[in-house]
């Protein structure tokens, strides 16, 4: 929803209702994760996409049924055993679509969800999918307060609420999207109730240290990719918000006091999605840099350079203390091998690292590999992984 939020947002002000579409579950090769979404309005508009066009076209014809009847629906598109192929996932994916009228009325709590998520505050939607009760019923769940119901007027109503209430906010703290089963009553050895979780947690981070055009590129790529970006550097000449526009932030201060006041700031704060990408290639910087992060609980840790003057940043960080351990989870030299020269081109190698390490890939040709094309999550990062080369070497 977080794609098609500055429309739907209108839509909603306006007092408008439409349909929202949202993928709850997949199977196979499914084209999009849970999470995508399409909206289609009362006119006929529509906003985001379920598929990457596959399937669009009958959801876009549900959702317009669904405004009709004011009923949500789960409805099941791909590869089934009576039709080949029920609506053109020629992918060999399987998606369970939740579309459900959305408006003033059948959605009150829309806009305070919309406010959080502009607000970088994280909220979670809450919606029955299967099961006993309503299918389309929802709780919205912050991390101090709660609103909405999964079981609307029921007399076990505060009990299937406090339960989800509990899971919800776990899968929020760690940004997780997807679903959770209960009994009827909220009892969680039971699955005959399945609830949706949708968490709006805030964009990961990317951390680029170094003002140089190798981190312009990152920075650039990185807000492709959907990271807050902050690019810091110690010299107020190079870091300014004209050189790196892409960015959220430029930050002009000593890269390890930057790192150390942000690993203190809770509000900010570096968790398992967090990537930290050292690009200074200058030792006084980098050394104590990397003395930080590869003492925070970032996900990924890259630092740019040569092979050789990796090695002898290695021997540097081990005189100053930090243990093998520590060591191993730094990703030097930084990027995949791709044969990349140019800022641009080294950028994409990062980046490609990133999505490797996200899902789990080999980072090998598509073509040379068998099985499953998309993999499920293998890290809470978002990132990882793999080999490559500083700027004076092929990546």
């Amino acid at each position: 929803m977080r794609d098609v939020l500055g429309d739907i947002a209108g839509w909603y002000a306006a007092g408008e209702t439409f349909g929202l579409a949202t993928v709850v579950n997949t199977f196979r090769s499914a084209p999009r994760q849970p999470g995508a979404a399409m909206a289609v309005s009362a006119a006929g508009e529509v906003a985001g996409s379920v598929s990457g066009g596959c399937v669009e076209g009958a959801v876009y014809e549900l959702a317009r049924s669904v405004l009709e009847s004011g009923q949500a629906v789960v409805r099941r598109y791909g590869v089934s055993d009576d039709d080949a192929f029920a609506v053109g996932l020629t992918c060999g994916g399987i998606l369970d679509v939740l579309v459900e009228p959305v408006g003033p009325a059948a959605f009150p709590e829309f806009a305070a969800v919309a406010a959080s998520i502009e607000a970088r505050e994280p909220v979670a939607v809450a919606t029955v999918v299967a099961g006993p009760g309503r299918v389309g019923a929802r709780r919205v769940v912050w991390a101090d307060r709660s609103a909405g119901s999964l079981a609307p007027g029921e007399p076990h109503a505060a009990r299937l609420d406090a339960a989800a209430d509990d899971d919800v906010r776990g899968m929020l703290a760690q940004g997780r999207t997807g679903q959770r089963h209960y009994g009827r009553e909220g009892e969680r050895r039971l699955d005959d109730l399945a609830v949706f979780v949708h968490s709006f947690a805030p964009p990961p981070r990317l951390l680029v240290f170094g003002a140089i055009d190798f981190a312009a590129a990152v920075a650039r790529v990185g807000a492709f990719l959907g990271y807050h970006v902050t690019v810091c550097d110690a010299r107020p000449v190079f870091a300014t918000a004209k050189r790196f526009p892409e960015a959220d932030e430029v930050v002009v201060k000593w890269p390890h006091r930057f790192l150390e006041e942000v690993r203190e700031d809770a509000a900010a704060g570096i968790d398992a999605r967090t990537a930290i990408c050292v690009l200074t290639h200058d030792p006084k910087f980098d050394v104590p840099l990397l003395e930080v992060a590869l003492r925070t609980p970032a996900g990924y840790v890259g630092a740019m350079g040569s092979r050789r003057t990796h090695r002898d940043r290695l021997a540097r960080l081990r005189e100053a203390g930090l243990t093998g351990t520590e060591l191993s989870r730094l990703r030097s030299p930084i990027g995949l091998d791709l044969g990349a020269r140019t800022p641009e081109e080294t950028a994409v190698s990062i980046a490609a690292e990133l999505v490797q390490f996200r899902w789990g890939g080999s980072g090998r040709p598509l073509t040379e590999t068998g099985g499953r094309i998309h993999a499920g999550v293998r890290g809470g990062a978002g990132t990882g992984g793999g080999t490559g080369a500083a700027p004076d070497g092929p990546r």
